[in-house]
């Protein structure tokens, strides 16, 4: 079993994981009860290791698969002389409404003298712990009646709740509430991690995420195509290697960073701050010469020029090797200008902020862009209102790939990085983040990561994890409340050059 920060990398949908489910059984001949017991077993395992005194527990057993998973739970407790309150949902009589390895279960439990009542609004739930074992992956709307109203119920109780697979009422493909949902403390899932569980509103309602294959062959993930990849800390050390002896400035990229316009120099100095702790060799800003001082002041190593027209830019884009543009570039006829010579180089780029407002005018293609829009900023970009972005993250990352091309990193929880053939996912980070700035640091890491070779799609990646890694270093030592962008700046060196194992939540 692993947490949430050791979870594999291979991260699937409703529908794969079903596939999976089935090929455990027809092809590798494993009986779908006994994977419904070492499920039974494991959710029980982890209740004891956390509650290891607990006296009773409480199961709200739909009438699927993840029913017969809690039948198991009640069972397995009954044995042990802890006092168990099954509640059921569906049309009485409930072993009526069973079939296959459900069933199978519930004569299993029914042998142990484990009895259970129709779940009735006025019913308290009377255990210490309670276990959601009502809906699936299966979910195609709302939650509705007995299982909505308990569902609202539970989620007024104080105490622990473990969900079984996923949280009932969370969509298991993108994490969509539907309608209401369970918020559990726990949630252990089963064969493939649902990727619902990892982005939008997932990451508040299923607790801490937990893993078991159930034991089924690894032969088994090599026939079912994969949905998404989560990025760890392996990818970085794979793709960043030690730097050989003989190494100079020259070797590691020249990164141009471009924005900073009136009262809004620090976004650019940032991201410029960020490229260079990310191992840029050099690092230029190209900034309204209101802002010169302060940023040498703040950062001598940066070469800091104002720019105020086409040829001064012209000549410092002729030297990098990258350029990142849109931190603090606001919307103004000096912004024109500089971002009409940005979209019409070839040089690889990163565009972010207000950067990503020009692109709806400009459909040159360009196969090394990054952009990084948050999803208000998706949403403008795809015409799409925020809410139909948030409802599918998935769905649009790669509407986004597909106008405008390049990479698109969606930023927000369970940030989503698509290049048009692999979505990648970054499970880590904190609600800290959520703070004036954290954009522009990670536009300068993205471009720092390219400056120094990496593909665009591993730049982005990567620097989206890095970004994470470092905001959760510092939320372990100050906490999340507070948490400012320049706080991660002086982290990135430890999480590039792999001084920090992932951090435990």
């Amino acid at each position: 079993m692993m947490t949430r920060t050791t979870l594999p990398a291979t991260v699937y949908t409703a529908e794969q994981t079903r596939a999976l489910d089935a090929l455990a059984t027809e092809v590798f001949g494993i009986p779908g009860f006994r994977l419904m017991q070492r499920a039974g077993h494991a959710l029980f395992a982890l209740i004891m290791r956390q509650w290891p005194d607990v006296r009773s527990i409480t199961i709200l057993c739909g009438t699927g698969n993840n029913g017969g998973d809690g039948l198991i739970v009640a069972g397995l407790a009954q044995q042990q002389g802890i006092q168990v309150q099954v509640l059921t949902f569906g049309h009485a009589p409930f072993e009526d409404q069973l079939t296959g390895e459900a069933l199978e279960a519930c004569r299993w439990a029914e042998s142990l003298g484990v009895s259970w009542q129709a779940w009735q609004s006025h019913i308290e739930m009377q255990g210490d712990v309670v276990v959601d074992a009502m809906l699936g992956t299966g979910l195609t709307g709302d939650v509705r009646c007995d299982v909505r109203d308990a569902i609202i119920k539970l989620n007024q109780q104080h105490r622990p709740v473990v969900a079984v697979d996923i949280p009932s009422g969370l969509c298991s493909d993108t994490g969509e509430v539907m309608g209401v949902a369970v918020k559990a403390d726990f949630t252990l899932t089963f064969i493939g991690v649902k990727q619902g569980l990892l982005t939008h509103a997932g990451v508040d309602y299923s607790g801490q995420v937990l893993f078991d294959n159930l034991r089924v062959p690894d032969e088994l993930y090599e026939r079912v195509p994969v949905s998404v990849f989560r990025t760890e800390q392996q990818d970085l050390i794979e793709l960043l290697p030690k730097r050989m002896r003989s190494s100079h400035k020259g070797v590691y990229g020249h990164l141009l960073v471009v924005g900073g316009g009136s009262g809004l120099g620090g976004a650019a100095l940032m991201a410029a701050q960020s490229a260079a702790r990310s191992g840029a060799g050099l690092t230029s800003l190209a900034t309204l010469p209101e802002h010169v001082t302060a940023a040498l002041c703040r950062q001598p190593e940066i070469m800091v020029q104002g720019i105020l027209n086409s040829h001064a830019l012209a000549t410092m884009m002729a030297k990098a090797t990258v350029v990142v543009a849109g931190p603090g570039l606001g919307n103004t006829a000096w912004s024109d200008m500089v971002m009409q010579q940005v979209l019409n180089s070839h040089l690889p780029q990163v565009l972010d902020a207000d950067a990503l407002a020009y692109l709806k005018h400009n459909s040159t293609a360009h196969s090394k862009r990054v952009i990084t829009p948050h999803p208000g900023e998706a949403a403008a970009l795809l015409g799409w209102d925020i809410a139909e972005v948030q409802q599918d993250r998935f769905a649009a990352v790669r509407a986004l790939q597909q106008r405008y091309g390049g990479v698109v990193v969606l930023k927000g929880a369970g940030t989503l990085t698509f290049d048009g053939d692999v979505i990648h996912l970054c499970s880590d980070g904190n609600p800290g983040m959520a703070s004036g700035g954290m954009g522009d640091v990670l536009s300068g890491i993205i471009g720092a990561l390219m400056a120094q070779g990496l593909k665009p799609v591993d730049a982005a990646r990567l620097g989206v994890f890095a970004h994470a890694q470092a905001a959760d270093l510092c939320a372990a030592s100050q906490g999340e409340r507070g948490l400012l962008a320049t706080d991660l700046i002086t982290k990135l060196p430890r999480v590039l050059n792999a001084k920090e194992e992932s951090v435990v939540e």
